[in-house]
């Protein structure tokens, strides 16, 4: 059952896409340094290939709410969209990913050695756009962003060890996607917030906001993983079951299935033969649905999104803005890529 929420009316749709249109002029009127193109090159690359500019939005979106201009949260929009493309670069080496929003990765493109440098410049990048603000509003910025990246490396590094590990508890996998996504899209908001004018408390509460819809948000990305159409996906369909990920939806079913349901999972995760991709992808969905895995985590995603509105509501806000909140996150439950 869909949560009854607010939708993006004519009015609020396009008050979502002033602030995409900022962010993509911001974007597109960026100098990048051309040489070496071998080192810059990728990261253009990279950020032309689009992306639905979640976390950039909704610095924007919080600069507004607390009374600022919302060209004055582009600098921070920026950072951290660079940053979210660097941790994706990244992360599609260690994954050896194919695809990135429909095309090949920079490591596929270029080579794994670019792909690593050219993060790394993207890191850096980052941080120089936050140089825009005032010195006392810089450090909080930066900091904020180094708690949030080391929060990121942390929980791809609990990612990586979930794959070997045969036992992996549902809350273990919670704190891995909070670490991992959620913390960015808390972090992104609680920008928004300070730089508009917010009390601490306030950015807070709106931060938390940010997390538990980030978590809703990957249960969600999870869930497409499996079962998104590859045409509106952009990423390569049944990934995650590929590199053995246990998600919410092998938790699930290994907490509902019977024991040779549980059992026959378990023999296609430690199945490696790439002869049986597509077959193994077959049988695990199979598995994923017949147990009720996939049902249950769709409610996974309402249940973390009602929290998230939770939060929101403690948010000193206008009705019409903690709408347009409410209405943004109703957007990423209900969103098929």
């Amino acid at each position: 059952m869909l949560l009854k929420t607010p939708i993006f009316n004519k009015k609020r749709m396009a008050s979502l896409k002033k602030y995409q249109s900022l962010f993509n002029s911001g974007l597109k009127s960026l100098n990048h340094r051309e040489e070496p193109r071998g080192l810059y090159a990728p990261v253009e690359y990279l950020l032309k290939l689009g992306g639905k500019r979640l976390r950039p939005v909704l610095v924007l979106m919080a600069t507004e709410a607390f009374g600022k201009k919302p060209k004055e949260g582009l600098p921070a929009a920026l950072c951290v969209e660079v940053f979210h493309n660097f941790t994706l670069m990244h992360d599609d080496i260690m994954d050896d990913a194919p695809l990135r929003r429909g095309q090949a990765t920079v490591h596929e493109k270029w080579d794994v050695n670019t792909g690593i440098l050219s993060g790394d410049a993207m890191l850096i990048q980052a941080y120089q756009f936050l140089e825009n603000y005032p010195v006392d509003l810089q450090v909080k910025l930066t900091q904020l962003l180094s708690k949030t990246a080391i929060e990121v490396c942390e929980g791809q590094q609990y990612d990586i060890d979930f794959e070997s590990q045969k036992t992996v508890t549902i809350d273990a996998y919670l704190q891995m996607i909070k670490l991992k996504t959620a913390v960015l899209v808390g972090c992104s908001l609680k920008m928004g917030a300070w730089i508009g004018g917010a009390s601490d408390e306030d950015a807070q509460l709106i931060y938390d906001f940010g997390v538990l819809l980030g978590i809703a948000f990957q249960v969600q990305d999870d869930y497409l993983d499996a079962f998104g159409d590859p045409e509106t996906f952009g990423k390569q369909v049944g990934g995650d079951i590929i590199e053995n990920k246990k998600t919410i939806l092998f938790h699930k079913t290994m907490e509902k299935g019977t024991p040779e349901q549980k059992a026959d999972l378990l023999d296609w995760f430690e199945n490696t033969s790439s002869k049986e991709v597509y077959k193994k992808i077959e049988a695990v969905k199979a598995l994923f649905v017949g147990t009720g895995a996939a049902k249950q985590s769709r409610e996974f995603v309402e249940f973390y999104t009602h929290k998230a509105f939770k939060k929101l509501d403690q948010v000193e806000l206008k009705s019409e803005t903690r709408a347009v909140f409410k209405a943004f996150g109703q957007n990423l439950m209900e969103r098929k890529f």
